[in-house]
């Protein structure tokens, strides 16, 4: 298996394009991974895999780029032209649980949603007799998997497939947040996402830990270690 991990290069002045696909792409398929929701308090961590259709680069909205530099509304724009049927490209999201992160931990956790995601999207691509020749991964990290690799350092500022992802993660996991909050709404998850921002810190003192935290996360664990 063959992994790698490219170098930082002041990803801040760089506009996502498709050169690493096409660098990694000459044997087939590159999807790229991204994730969003590991530092919150609650709520799962969510990761993305993303192939984008290469007769359809011309589809991919010209505003495409990390998820966290763009507004919600913004974001919510370009997830609709990501997954329109017409332009084919192939795409999953996975989540693990508060429960799965408190039991195997974050990192694995994590690791654990990308994997899911992109076994969803080999699925499908060889459904239609697409084969994959790389995986690039936002980050310096990579999980291990049978499937030649690399991760990119601020991938989500230089790949469209990892920049696409991200967009995909953080919408869903937004998305997800905001129906949790239905029912736990003094935490106020539908602004925050599950992050420790003082609305959530009060909300914890009055009403105590929800089953959706994250017990093994210090803030949540020291909570109810007062408790006792």
């Amino acid at each position: 298996m063959k992994q790698r991990s490219e170098k930082a290069d002041n990803a801040e002045n760089f506009k996502p394009d498709y050169q690493l696909e096409t660098k990694y792409g000459s044997a087939g398929a590159v999807i790229g991974v991204d994730e969003a929701g590991r530092g919150p308090w609650a709520g799962p961590v969510t990761a993305s895999a993303f192939w984008i259709n290469p007769s359809h680069l011309d589809s991919l909205p010209a505003s495409l780029t990390d998820s966290k530099k763009l507004s919600a509304s913004k974001r919510a724009d370009i997830r609709a032209a990501l997954i329109h049927a017409d332009y084919g490209h192939v795409f999953a999201t996975s989540q693990s649980e508060a429960e799965q992160i408190d039991r195997i931990g974050l990192l694995p956790a994590t690791f654990a949603a990308m994997k899911q995601a992109v076994e969803t999207v080999i699925a499908e691509l060889a459904h239609r007799s697409v084969p994959v020749s790389h995986i690039i991964v936002d980050g310096n990290l990579l999980p291990s998997w049978q499937w030649p690799s690399s991760a990119i350092i601020k991938g989500d500022s230089k790949s469209l497939s990892i920049a696409a992802a991200s967009i995909l993660a953080k919408t869903d996991r937004d998305h997800h947040m905001t129906e949790l909050a239905q029912t736990y709404p003094a935490y106020g998850w539908d602004k925050n996402a599950g992050y420790g921002t003082r609305a959530h810190r009060e909300a914890l003192a009055i009403y105590g830990v929800t089953p959706y935290h994250r017990t093994s996360f210090a803030p949540i664990k020291a909570l109810l270690e007062g408790a006792d």
